[in-house]
């Protein structure tokens, strides 16, 4: 299993390398109290691209503690890259991730190959019942975001191992998570990125909704936006498909 050395945090990540050796690297960036495993086997094992899915510090099998801004996420994805002696890189954010791939993209943009922002914003408010309860309720509070990740009809059984997996995250990391998340606003940033940029938004994602998928399409210079009919915020493992064949689209034409 790969580990980086990032600081004094190991960090784990699955890899999956491109058959061509010119292939740019994609590197896969999960939300708030997630893991590696929240992007979809086809995309974790795109053959068009060296794919780098990262378990954030404190989440999944990499060492804690996590970090409570969005900069401090933003900075450690540099020194992971610089980690593994990558250059550039495709930077695919979901959710908190996507803030982090919008904030990389600002402060280092000369290491952003290209962005892919799935069900994120240029602000990303958390509801005071999440930030409160976490820490007053934190099995009630799972259960509430666990509601609300996912679309009507979703799988049961993905909404089941999605609850157990983010129940053994700590909750001062989640509460870390979560308080980044409700600091973040680069509304007025969105002109400085350069990137070439995907968006991809789901219609019935109940934490960022459409028109925040709009919101970065129409502000962001060259970026253009995939809606996925029916999608909730855990849209790229509700309908993979679609989502994957987005990026790999999206990456194909840089």
């Amino acid at each position: 299993m790969p580990y980086a050395q990032v600081n004094t945090r190991k960090l784990y990540y699955a890899q999956s390398r491109a058959r061509r050796a010119d292939a740019p690297a994609l590197v896969l960036i999960h939300g708030a109290g997630g893991e590696h495993l929240h992007w979809p086997a086809e995309l974790r094992c795109l053959p068009d691209a060296t794919v780098y899915a990262l378990d954030l510090p404190g989440h999944g099998r990499s060492d804690g503690p996590g970090c409570d801004t969005i900069p401090a996420y933003a900075d450690l994805v540099l020194r992971f890259l610089d980690a593994l002696g990558i250059e550039r890189a495709v930077l695919a954010g979901h959710s908190m991730g996507g803030a982090i791939a919008q904030m990389t993209a600002l402060t280092r943009p000369e290491r952003v190959a290209g962005l892919v922002l799935v069900g994120t914003g240029a602000r990303l408010r958390v509801h005071p019942a999440i930030l409160e309860g976490i820490v007053e309720d934190f099995d009630g509070t799972l259960d509430l975001v666990t509601r609300w990740l996912w679309a009507e009809g979703a799988p049961a059984e993905l909404m089941r191992k999605g609850r157990e997996a983010m129940g053994k995250i700590p909750a001062e990391v989640l509460r870390g998570d979560w308080g980044a998340c409700d600091a973040f606003d680069v509304m007025d940033r969105l002109g400085e990125i350069t990137a070439p940029t995907l968006v991809v938004a789901g219609t019935a994602d109940r934490l960022t909704p459409l028109k925040y998928g709009q919101y970065l399409a129409a502000h962001i210079p060259n970026a253009r936006l995939v809606t996925v009919k029916g999608g909730g915020h855990m849209m790229a493992l509700e309908q993979p498909q679609v989502v994957t064949r987005a990026v790999r689209e999206f990456i194909a034409a840089l």
